[in-house]
């Protein structure tokens, strides 16, 4: 490489770091800075600027993937990516859909996370091989017909609590009175979820839910 790359690393595990930054310092790689949480992750990111992130999915305080979402908001040109043991598709596609530019599986040997930071810092998408085709087939599919996930974060929190108890099968009565508020305010509710993510009816909106995670299929 004609340069150093400079990379974040997210983990909140010290010695899964410490292994990561060894690897990758061997390649010629820069490690210039290192996050146990995602609210580290995003000060560091503003007070360091890395060209890459290389970000966990499950953090504490605030998880991987809310952490990307806010930091590609706020710095568009940094690239993430995710660094998990999570393969499972709703972990991918929200990651993708708030903003990340890889998606790596911890079990993926040296080679592959140094190929991936060097994909990712020349704008392109890395994966690993072990991520299914279809995986990525569907979100591409979802993307050109302008579903995508992250319709999910224009969602106040009590719409996203609506939705949830909505796709776990509760009548706007039973909702009403578990949140302590009126069958209208919880119509409305509803009516604004529907309208925000284009979803026109209950049963799509339990399998929107089922799709991102929000509840077990």
């Amino acid at each position: 490489m004609d340069r150093q790359i400079e990379v974040l690393l997210v983990d909140d595990h010290v010695i899964v770091r410490q292994g990561i930054r060894k690897l990758l310092e061997e390649k010629g790689i820069k490690v210039i800075g290192e996050a146990g949480n995602g609210y580290e992750a995003i000060n560091l990111t503003r007070e360091l600027h890395p060209k890459i992130v290389v970000m966990d999915i499950s953090l504490p305080l605030l998880g991987g993937i809310d952490a990307t979402r806010r930091i590609k908001k706020e710095f568009p040109d940094t690239k993430v990516i995710m660094l998990t043991i999570h393969s499972e598709e709703n972990y991918i596609i929200n990651s993708l859909d708030a903003g990340a530019n890889g998606y790596l599986l911890k079990e993926a040997v040296a080679d592959e996370l140094v190929r991936a930071i060097e994909t990712v810092e020349t704008g392109n998408f890395f994966f690993s091989s072990t991520i299914p085709h279809r995986i990525l087939d569907d979100y591409r599919e979802m993307a050109k017909k302008g579903k995508r996930i992250d319709e999910f974060s224009r969602l106040t929190n009590r719409e996203r609590e609506i939705l949830k108890l909505i796709s776990e099968g509760y009548t706007s009565k039973q909702i009403a009175e578990m949140l302590f508020i009126s069958v209208k305010t919880v119509d409305n509710h509803r009516a604004n979820i529907m309208n925000k993510l284009g979803i026109h009816d209950t049963a799509s909106l339990v399998r929107y839910a089922i799709r991102i995670g929000l509840i077990d299929g």
